[in-house]
């Protein structure tokens, strides 16, 4: 949808005011949004209906003079019941208030309400030759992550950027929990737990020799193509080799993604590693559980000083049918808190993207299993030394 602005200056309007709108503006919103746009204007049947829909935010800037109000600009943010994401659906700023960070000013209270109405996300989308909007949206942290063509009425095409606007507080409940990034595409379940073992142990080494290591202790899928992958029964035997407590949870026994392969020979080779890890656990005290790790465990777990580190499926976060192991870091009323080990850099991904990265148990409750069969749900929980 619209959005007018033009970067310039620094805001000289020590006057400027920010608001939620009211019936009352609806002849100055529809005056500011004919001077802005020639095209794709909201109606007053729009803004009225926008104003009566208690989820969504119409937040206006104005100044004072004199005892006289003057709308500079707003920001119309759409929250969906459906999904944790708030929209910018149109922003305006009045031509002679631009370059005066008005729109600044705007998008972050927009942000700021979307968070506290719990969304995760907030999603926009802006003309590609606005090169303005896109300059103040950059420099907020917002990254590009679509196209829409023949987006506008007259077929401009809208470039979609996206920021995330929740994050965590910190609270006494739980431990801090380092970040750690994987440095390789195969060593997601090392590196989350190094993270639940930095945790708990503040000189645990964070490098990239201990992550391959872990790696080759707790590689259980061997192919003939192809890196392996790390299991829940080598993840535990590497934490307890390191001094650590560890506890497996898996929601069935046997050998992990045998279905999955076809040939015989790779089938027997997955069979003889996971013989070898029971008889490697079995000389061990670490505990193992042939049921799912339920939410309130992985709750009470966190309260007890423990770090969880659980087996996803991406596909909900970004369509990858490939298993991914998190670190489980905290969990709140409304969400369960990770630390995802993998930046995609060449999507902009940095670390803040993936600290702490809020996700709704609803959503957790889908995403902490991985096939659609027979889903597997794996966990290692990882506990001081002993």
């Amino acid at each position: 949808m619209p959005h007018a602005y033009i970067r310039k200056a620094a805001l000289t309007m020590s006057d400027l005011q920010l608001r939620q709108a009211t019936s009352d503006d609806l002849n100055a919103l529809l005056q500011l949004e004919h001077r802005c746009f020639t095209e794709d204007r909201l109606s007053r049947r729009s803004f009225r209906r926008f104003l009566d829909m208690p989820r969504d935010r119409l937040i206006v800037a104005e100044t004072v003079n004199e005892g006289v109000s003057e709308l500079q600009g707003y920001c119309l943010v759409l929250m969906s019941a459906a999904t944790r994401m708030a929209r910018i659906y149109s922003i305006a700023v009045l031509p002679a208030a631009r370059g005066r960070g008005v729109g600044e000013k705007l998008v972050k209270l927009a942000e700021r309400e979307a968070a506290e109405a719990g969304r995760i996300l907030m999603r926009l989308e802006v003309r590609e030759d606005n090169s303005g909007a896109i300059a103040l949206y950059k420099r907020l942290g917002y990254r590009q992550f679509g196209t829409y063509r023949d987006y506008y009425e007259d077929q401009g095409t809208a470039l979609r950027f996206e920021r995330r606007i929740l994050f965590y507080e910190p609270t006494q409940e739980f431990l801090p929990v380092p970040y750690y990034p994987q440095t390789t595409d195969f060593s997601c379940g090392p590196a989350a737990l190094i993270m639940a073992m930095a945790a708990l142990d503040e000189e645990q080494s964070l490098t990239t020799l201990e992550e391959l290591r872990i790696w080759r202790e707790a590689t259980t899928i061997f192919m003939l193509a192809g890196h392996g992958g790390c299991g829940p029964h080598g993840l535990a035997l590497s934490a307890w080799k390191r001094g650590f407590e560890a506890s497996v949870w898996i929601s069935t026994e046997g050998p992990l993604f045998r279905d999955t392969v076809r040939n015989d020979d790779k089938k027997r080779v997955l069979e003889l590693v996971h013989e070898g890890f029971l008889h490697d656990i079995g000389q061990t005290d670490i505990e193992l559980h042939h049921d799912p790790l339920t939410l309130d465990a992985m709750e009470q777990a966190l309260l007890n000083g423990q770090i969880p580190v659980i087996l996803i499926s991406t596909w909900q976060l970004n369509r990858s049918r490939v298993p991914h192991w998190v670190t489980v870091c905290a969990i709140d009323d409304q969400f369960v808190y990770l630390h995802d080990p993998e930046i995609d850099a060449d999507d902009g991904e940095t670390v803040a993207d993936k600290q702490y990265l809020p996700v709704d148990k609803r959503v957790f409750s889908q995403i902490s299993r991985y096939g659609s069969v027979q889903p597997l749900r794996a966990a290692v929980i990882v506990g001081p030394k002993r």
